[in-house]
């Protein structure tokens, strides 16, 4: 069985681009959901199987932080791994993402190398 990403962010484009890049770096994934917001998010999370998920920090209704506090508490989730994309990846607010379970960061804007050796590691 093959491996399911979470597309988290409040732009369609954005969400876009990044399942391209992931292909364009060498990534295939049998199923990608996509979520505008945190909440829609942990909708998919708690009725789909998710491998991995990649987040931006800045969205309405839930943010990336809020999103991450909110599934730390919820057993059947809190092992999913999150990686936050962001034009946001100072050491404050990636600490306080880490703090609260992501994995690590890519900042935008990237490229299918920052992708391939950044996510290559967490599957």
């Amino acid at each position: 069985m093959g491996k399911n990403v979470l597309l988290v962010d409040d732009s369609s484009t954005m969400r876009k681009i990044v399942g391209r890049c992931i292909r364009q770096a060498g990534f295939e994934f049998d199923n990608t959901f996509e979520a505008a917001d945190g909440l829609e998010a942990l909708e998919i999370l708690e009725s789909e199987k998710v491998d991995i998920v990649l987040s931006d920090i800045n969205m309405p209704n839930m943010g990336g932080i809020e999103f991450l506090k909110e599934k730390s508490t919820r057993d059947s989730i809190k092992d999913i791994p999150v990686l936050m994309i962001s034009t946001e990846t100072g050491d404050d607010i990636i600490g306080e993402a880490k703090s609260y379970g992501a994995v690590g960061a890519i900042k935008k804007p990237f490229t299918p190398d920052i992708v391939r050796e950044v996510l290559g590691p967490l599957l």
